[in-house]
């Protein structure tokens, strides 16, 4: 199969392990990847059996559900206790913890939040049921941002009077320079995400080598994706020449999807956003134009982003520091013990690409 069995060729996976290791100069080495799906393959194909011991692959924050903030959850929540409203969201953010509640036992109790798998759907939703207010949970980074754009721009072409978006849509590259600033992190380069540089570009990224004095490489996602990453990496460190590397070049180029991205700027404007764990980062979200604020459900609705009691478990859950790379999901003191994926607690075990997932599932 072309583009998956040559990735996961044994003897190549060796052969390049084997280079890692020769030219991985001493001293601790940490990289830090901002993407689920790097965080699900480094460990699902065992990597961390395959580099040296003082080269650390830090799981940063690239789930967006995970970072998903525990007020825009409540306010989620709030919204599914309106009976003319009917909510639509992505699976991964059915089980995601408030204080309050979670998004699937309000489907259990009143039946109006609903899965869908592209944010077009809700134009469907909207048509089906005109006597219905339609909400969207816009959550993602620029991989979705396109296509939830390109559905608010249908749905004012449509003039589809109760269909309305509630944004936590955020941007990577801002994120990246908060935690380049975090001198705890001791950051020797990055793996960019893949998905999101087939929007972004690699372009996006020449800050980290121009300001901060360290590599990044975009990848792919196969075991000999990730590997090569780490080795373009490695070499960056040993001949001391920070760059941006694009090894994921089968996908993604310099530019970026500009169709993409004229979508999103179309239809967006750039705003502080909050992360959960991380706090607020400055022009790190995306913020519904005044030009569609007939579709925005932040004007819509009575969404005040009020934070509610936070519970005992949640107060005593790690995922703060483990987006932030600062300790591993194994020092949280609710890992595999109340937090696991069939009754998480926090959100980096909620979704598949949550790093505590990851390491239930390959790493306990």
């Amino acid at each position: 199969m072309r583009y998956i069995d040559e990735y996961r060729n044994i003897k190549l996976i060796k052969k390049l392990s084997g280079k890692i290791k020769a030219i991985t100069p001493r001293g601790h080495i940490n990289i830090m990847e901002v993407c689920g799906t790097h965080t699900q393959s480094f460990f699902r194909f065992g990597l961390d059996e395959l580099i040296p011991r003082n080269l650390k692959l830090i799981a940063g924050p690239g789930c967006p559900v995970c970072v998903s903030p525990q007020e825009y959850i409540d306010n989620a929540i709030k919204l599914t206790h309106y009976k003319d409203n009917i909510i639509l969201t992505f699976g991964d953010m059915l089980r995601i913890p408030s204080a309050r509640s979670t998004l699937e036992k309000e489907r259990a109790k009143r039946g109006n939040v609903k899965v869908v798998y592209s944010a077009l759907d809700a134009l469907l939703f909207a048509r089906q049921n005109p006597d219905k207010k339609i909400i969207f949970l816009a959550v993602g980074f620029e991989t979705t941002a396109p296509t939830i754009a390109l559905s608010i721009i249908r749905a004012k072409k449509e003039n589809l009077r109760n269909l309305f978006f509630y944004s936590s849509l955020k941007l990577i590259p801002p994120a990246m320079n908060y935690l380049l600033k975090d001198k705890r992190l001791n950051l020797s380069g990055f793996l960019c995400p893949g998905h999101v540089s087939c929007v972004t570009g690699t372009k996006s990224y020449e800050f980290i080598p121009q300001k901060y004095k360290i590599g990044c490489c975009v990848t792919g996602f196969e075991p000999l994706d990730i590997l090569e990453g780490i080795y373009f990496l490695i070499e960056q460190i040993i001949n001391n020449k920070p760059c941006v590397q694009n090894q994921y070049m089968r996908v993604v180029t310099k530019q970026g999807n500009l169709k993409a991205k004229n979508k999103i700027f179309e239809v967006f404007k750039v705003c502080g956003a909050s992360w959960r764990g991380l706090g607020k980062i400055p022009q790190s979200g995306l913020k519904i134009k005044d030009e569609f604020a007939d579709f925005d459900a932040e004007k819509a609705f009575s969404i005040n982003d009020k934070r509610y009691a936070i519970s005992d478990k949640l107060s005593r859950c790690r995922c703060g520091d483990i987006l932030k790379g600062l300790i591993s999901p194994r020092d949280c003191p609710l890992f595999s013990k109340a937090c696991k994926p069939d009754h998480p607690i926090g959100p980096c075990m909620v979704s598949s690409e949550g790093a505590c997932n990851a390491y239930y599932k390959y790493k306990r």
